[in-house]
């Protein structure tokens, strides 16, 4: 207690493990507060981790040296890359993992950290010394001083839990609210308004006949998150199910709208308007007679499924006879109820890109704090937040990722830039950049970067140049070897394709839609051999590497065309003092948005809504002169 730290994450959820593990692995010496140790990166809702664009966040985690990826390769259920059948742009992976055994990874891996302490308890409020903060006070009346403090604090700033006219404090079903902070926080004038979330609930696996549900079964050839390790030994996947609400289902759930506190106003957060709950699917899609749910394993050690899809805070009696209803659930037996959390938020336009709040100096916010959702999105505010707080205490220049380098510079960029007004989730959509951004090449874009900073680790270089150079060299072979008509012709002609009349480049043929390089290998020998001289742990990256690159060449360089014209924007920088109000060839709103936003550049300045091109002209003219 007496001894001061360089940084302390107050919560213990993905945000707070990841911003723990990064700020110890960078050297730096951390105390992770979190009220109950037993809970440490716990899956609140749905045990899966990944997903459309979530997926390609978790490979840049990686990429960058943090623990979601490896904790999730580690203990995985079931693995699938969604969206295979589109363009390389949009592979997302996705795993189901184990609910018991991924929070006890994540705790075993913090224990072995040698610069990281943790302690149980809450946090009540921060320590400030005029406008830059000391450290923490907890509810038991201890002080910890601290050059950093970085709070991720999820669901629990004044949590209430609702289950039809039933409300009560809680951060989690189970655990307690943190009420202190959220106000003290308030009192120093920073602006705190209430999102709401949910859940649904836990069924118990033994009571569903999945005979009469549909199998979903993981990929035949699963992949994996993290570029250091390869599976030890082949993935024992466990199947998902797929099932169906119906009209009866329906009009059950209707009959408890007059208690549900999301329509009779007890509720005043909003919701994640890509993940309602049932009732609110009921209502805004009224038009529909059913919805799909998934139905998934929470552990080997439990008989427990998640009802994805049936998240809700209606009556408990109203959630258990529409269960029971679906087909397959005719004897059903919860164990948990579905419920809504709504919680405290402070909009993220207060903080700076480095996550550091603009108030308050070497204080950061990161995950749910911030108005996001998902494990993927917290994780990766809490691994750029330690970051930045610990270059930042050794005088070094800030990492702030470019939209066009990161799907995490693109999340990052929209809180800060745009602020959020419903729970934030990633999607590819977002990513303007998303043919540069694909889950592939996630370590090409950002290892060196985080090397550079002492987070990435050597080995993740070595893997990352044998890689690059293997791919350079195929590539090279591919596009200087010609193959004879006589040599691929009736492999051309099983894939559909028209055969060759002449002599042409591999790389012209898998240019062409219906041809995948591992198509090819067979009639192409010293290919195959070039392949087949690979060490394992990178001949599935680099066969996937160089297909893309080969096929996808023309968009790739299109796309970096407009990333060079757009960066010379990002680096006309704006005075953190500038006076906007003095140039009155700007708008009044824009003068309005800029002086509260406060852009780093002139190309954040262009993102901020209600600031047109025109505002941007005059900024571009005054700061060029």
């Amino acid at each position: 207690m007496d001894k001061e730290f360089d940084v302390i994450v107050v919560g213990g959820g993905h945000a707070g493990c990841e911003a723990s593990f990064v700020a110890s692995k960078m050297g730096a010496n951390v105390l992770l507060i979190t009220q109950n140790l037993t809970c440490i990166a716990a899956l609140s809702c749905n045990p899966a981790m990944g997903g459309v664009a979530k997926g390609q966040i978790v490979r840049e985690i990686d990429a960058m040296g943090g623990y979601s990826g490896l904790n999730t390769d580690n203990n995985t259920l079931q693995f699938r890359m969604l969206n295979a059948s589109k363009g390389a742009a949009m592979w997302s992976p996705r795993a189901q993992v184990d609910n018991v055994m991924f929070p006890i990874g994540w705790r075993r891996q913090l224990e072995q950290m040698p610069t990281l302490s943790m302690w149980q308890d809450e946090v009540t409020d921060i320590m400030i010394k005029g406008d830059r903060v000391e450290g923490v006070r907890t509810k038991l009346g201890l002080t910890f001083k601290a050059k950093a403090v970085v709070l991720t604090n999820g669901t629990f700033l004044s949590g209430r839990i609702h289950v039809g006219k039933v409300n009560y404090e809680g951060g989690r079903l189970g655990e307690e609210a943190a009420v202190s902070l959220s106000k003290q926080l308030k009192d120093l004038g920073f602006i705190v308004e209430k999102l709401k979330t949910g859940t649904p609930m836990r069924v118990e696996g033994k009571s569903i006949d999945f005979s009469l549900l549909t199998e979903q079964k993981g990929d035949e050839q699963p992949g994996k998150f993290s570029y250091l390790t390869q599976r030890r030994k082949p993935l024992e996947q466990h199947s998902c199910f797929l099932a169906y609400t119906s009209e009866k289902v329906h009009d059950i759930l209707r009959t408890g709208f007059k208690d549900s506190p999301m329509f009779q106003g007890r509720i005043q957060g909003k919701g994640p308007r890509y993940c309602p709950s049932i009732e609110d699917k009921i209502e805004r899609f009224s038009e529909k007679d059913h919805h799909q749910l998934f139905i998934e394993p929470e552990s080997l050690y439990t008989d427990l499924y998640y009802v994805n899809g049936f998240s809700s805070s209606l009556p408990l009696d109203i959630q258990y006879k529409a269960l029971r209803e679906i087909i397959g659930f005719k004897n059903a037996k919860i164990v948990r109820p579905g419920y809504a959390i709504e919680y405290d938020y402070f909009p993220p336009t207060q903080l700076k890109a480095t996550l550091e709040t603009k108030q308050i100096e070497n204080l950061y916010f990161a995950g749910q704090i911030n108005g996001t959702t998902g494990y993927e999105e917290a994780a990766c505010q809490g691994m750029m937040a330690s970051i930045n707080a610990v270059l930042k205490i050794r005088e070094q220049e800030p990492l702030v990722l470019k939209r066009s380098e990161a799907y995490i510079g693109v999340l990052i960029d929209d809180l800060v830039t745009k602020g959020v007004d419903e729970p934030y989730r990633m999607f590819t959509s977002r990513a303007e950049y998303r043919i540069l951004l694909r889950q592939d090449n996630a370590d090409e874009r950002l290892t060196e970067k985080s090397f550079l900073i002492g987070l990435a680790e050597k080995e993740r270089m070595k893997l990352l140049e044998k890689k690059l150079s293997s791919t350079n060299n195929i590539i090279d072979y591919i596009s200087k070897t010609n193959v004879q008509p006589q040599e691929i012709n009736s492999t051309l002609e099983n894939l559909s394709t028209p055969n060759l009349v002449r002599p042409d480049k591999i790389a012209h043929l898998l240019v062409r839609p219906q041809v995948r390089l591992g198509d090819l290998l067979p009639a192409l020998p010293v290919l195959k051999q070039k392949f087949d001289a690979l060490p394992l742990y990178i001949r599935k990256e680099v066969k996937t590497l160089t297909e893309i690159k080969v096929k996808y060449a023309s968009y790739i360089i299109k796309e970096q065309e407009v990333v060079d014209r757009i960066n010379k924007y990002e680096n006309l920088f704006i005075k953190e003092d500038f006076d906007y109000n003095s140039l009155k060839s700007l708008s009044f709103e824009a003068r309005e948005k800029l002086s509260k936003i406060r852009p780093k550049t002139i190309a954040q300045a262009s993102r901020i809504s209600g600031v047109s091109p025109a505002d941007i002209s005059v900024l571009v003219l005054y700061i060029s002169k």
